[in-house]
């Protein structure tokens, strides 16, 4: 199997706007994380890249279920083999989640969704946008499919 990234690459470790900044999303994310995204179940499902998906569970999950998932992101990271991020608001509050992976559909193409809390939906676009422009400007994805945003 090809590398997801180069091995030259230098992974970008935050992206900071305004409003908020994005970093490797981790098991100190835990409770934050959790929050974030089990008060927004259905907002998340009805999210561009989530409708359909099976995450995230209707019924959520456990506290230390979601740490196991934060840990094996965190592998992920770092070997290189997917990048999910937490979406930190200024004021410091887990507001959402990016992921960056190898799409199981489409060989060579980069899988893209993020999230936002439903309290905070009107920031879904400006991530995506910052999101996107990053993509472009600082990653080596040739075929990124990340779903648009109205």
């Amino acid at each position: 199997m090809a590398d997801f990234v180069p091995a030259d690459f230098d992974v970008p470790r935050e992206l900071v706007t305004p409003r908020f900044r994005l970093e490797p999303l981790g098991p100190e994310h835990n409770a934050p994380d959790y929050a974030a995204w089990t008060s927004s179940i259905d907002h998340i499902r009805e999210t561009p890249g989530f409708v359909g998906s099976s995450w995230p569970p209707v019924d959520g999950m456990s506290l230390d279920g979601n740490l196991g998932d934060l840990q094996r992101h965190a592998d992920d990271f770092a070997g290189r083999r997917g990048f999910t991020y937490t979406v930190i608001e200024t004021d410091g509050d887990v507001i959402g989640c990016l992921y960056i992976y190898p799409s199981r559909k489409n060989p060579g193409a980069t899988d893209v969704r993020s999230w936002v809390r439903a309290d905070r939906a009107e920031l879904d676009l400006e991530l995506y946008e910052a999101v996107s422009d990053w993509l472009a400007k600082r990653w080596p994805f040739t075929n990124v499919d990340y779903a648009p945003r109205a």
